[in-house]
């Protein structure tokens, strides 16, 4: 469902295409290009979306993973098995860091 490996890939590009976009909005100042200035502009919030969007994947799975890990915490603790209870809470604060992370 989601890729952290793709995600980082998106995110990559994304700051890729926004740095692209500054570059040619400022060239476009310089040169007194409106044209080349919009180019930029939209190129870097081209950049700002796809970089959003691996970030919202990235929350998303992050929130899942939290929600697994606690379920299987309360699973854990109610059938009295305190391995399950670890790995729950251990899936559980990965899911929050993985957030933490994206936002």
């Amino acid at each position: 469902m989601f890729d952290t490996q793709k995600n980082n890939e998106e995110r990559a590009e994304g700051k890729t295409e926004e740095w692209k976009g500054w570059a040619k909005d400022k060239l476009g100042g310089l040169t007194g290009s409106e044209e080349r200035q919009a180019e930029g502009k939209a190129q870097q919030l081209k950049g700002e979306a796809k970089q959003e969007h691996a970030k919202t994947n990235e929350r998303t799975k992050g929130t899942l993973e939290e929600i697994g890990g606690s379920i299987k915490g309360a699973v854990g603790d109610l059938i009295g098995n305190e391995q399950m209870q670890a790995e729950g809470k251990v899936t559980e604060k990965k899911g929050e860091a993985r957030q933490a992370l994206n936002k």
